[in-house]
């Protein structure tokens, strides 16, 4: 359902990755990054008039509230499908992608769900 070698995908694992007890498994076909929890996936889905509409290339995270809210202004954002009521975004991501927010909505969703141990250890960093 992906391919392994998309250059978005590589940049989003080398993110994911870089953080403290970090992993990928594959989960409903898709990429997932996961501690004890899963902190971020690569792809997702919404239902749009009965049909499904897939965001082949997106990150989906788990923001705070606020963050949340400030990025389904945008339009390359959504509520994922099945995941968006619990509070996860899907943000679109391009050629064109800014990694350092990418990054920073990695690590801050990576904090939501991370052991504190894992936590530490990135703060110490």
């Amino acid at each position: 359902m992906f391919d392994p070698r998309d250059p978005l995908l590589l940049q989003v694992r080398e993110i994911a990755l870089d953080l403290p007890g970090a992993d990928e498994k594959i989960s409903h076909g898709h990429p997932a990054f996961f501690t004890k929890k899963v902190f971020a996936y690569f792809a997702g889905s919404v239902k749009v008039d009965g049909a499904w509409s897939q965001h082949e290339q997106s990150l989906v995270v788990l923001p705070d509230e606020e963050e949340a809210r400030a990025l389904l202004e945008e339009p390359r954002c959504y509520r994922p499908a099945y995941l968006g009521p619990s509070g996860w975004v899907g943000v679109d991501l391009d050629e064109g992608t800014d990694w350092l927010e990418v990054a920073e909505l990695v690590e801050s969703s990576y904090r939501r769900t991370a052991r504190t141990l894992d936590i530490a250890r990135l703060d110490a960093r």
